[in-house]
């Protein structure tokens, strides 16, 4: 992020993302990343996707009904060690609640944060200027603090049972995101996929998932290169992003 504008807003930005970001235990069908959360972000990866469930007075990080061996207290610790070395960067996390309890995620995850003014929780879209060195939030629905966060059209999406099918459908939701980056809103687009809970749910795990859809991702993406200038498809989150294709994203912003 050193090299774009400090003038540019945050939406004007494309950004390379992780989906279920601490998702690494719990079987193939639970899994959907290798890297661990400090390598995520050396990587070049700053959007993060963190399901999280309430027990007591702490927040663990789980996948369905998994259990993911951190809290969400262990990745602001990480993210925060992360922008104390490269103040020019940012990293944005979405908090998904695992339940129903709303207001008291709402409430815990203030809490852990308390009065850190390196943490943006504002509703309104910062410059880059703003948030470098910062944790920036996102919300929508289940989670109120941040900056407010559309999905493309992705209903039914993570549902896979023929791979061609659900790279089309990412083409679909990239040029959604083409047309709605800009405005007040973050952009978000899950290239991530499971066949779980379709007739080919043991074949297509998350990972068969990824190892097909993420070289087509790579290549659709370069085709932009030409362009000037390039496109901006705001955060494109994946399963087990490699360092190839998450380079291509970060390129797709020098302008």
């Amino acid at each position: 992020m050193a090299g774009i504008e400090d003038f540019h807003t945050l939406s004007l930005v494309t950004i390379p993302g992780t989906h279920a970001s601490m998702a690494l235990h719990g079987g193939p069908e639970a899994e959907h990343q290798a890297m661990s959360l400090k390598n995520q972000l050396r990587a070049g990866i700053r959007f993060l996707d963190i399901k999280v469930f309430g027990l007591g007075d702490t927040l663990y990080i789980m996948d369905g009904v998994a259990y993911q061996h951190s809290t969400l207290k262990d990745v602001l610790d990480t993210v925060r060690a992360f922008l104390s070395e490269f103040k020019t960067e940012a990293v944005l996390i979405r908090v998904e609640p695992e339940s129903f309890e709303k207001k008291t995620v709402n409430e815990m995850v203030q809490s852990l944060i308390g009065n850190d003014q390196n943490v943006w929780v504002q509703s309104g879209m910062p410059t880059m200027g703003q948030v470098r060195g910062k944790i920036v939030f996102l919300q929508r629905s289940t989670f109120t603090l941040g900056i407010p966060l559309i999905e493309t059209d992705g209903k039914g999406s993570s549902k896979v049972s023929n791979v061609k099918d659900k790279d089309n459908k990412i083409m679909h939701q990239l040029n959604q995101a083409i047309v709605a980056y800009g405005g007040d809103n973050a952009v978000l687009t899950y290239t991530s996929g499971t066949g779980l809970g379709t007739f080919w749910g043991m074949l297509l795990t998350p990972k068969r998932v990824a190892e097909k859809v993420n070289p087509w991702v790579n290549q659709y993406l370069r085709q932009f290169y030409p362009n000037q200038p390039r496109p901006c498809f705001g955060i494109i989150a994946m399963d087990f992003p490699g360092i190839d294709l998450i380079q291509t994203i970060i390129n797709l912003n020098w302008w």
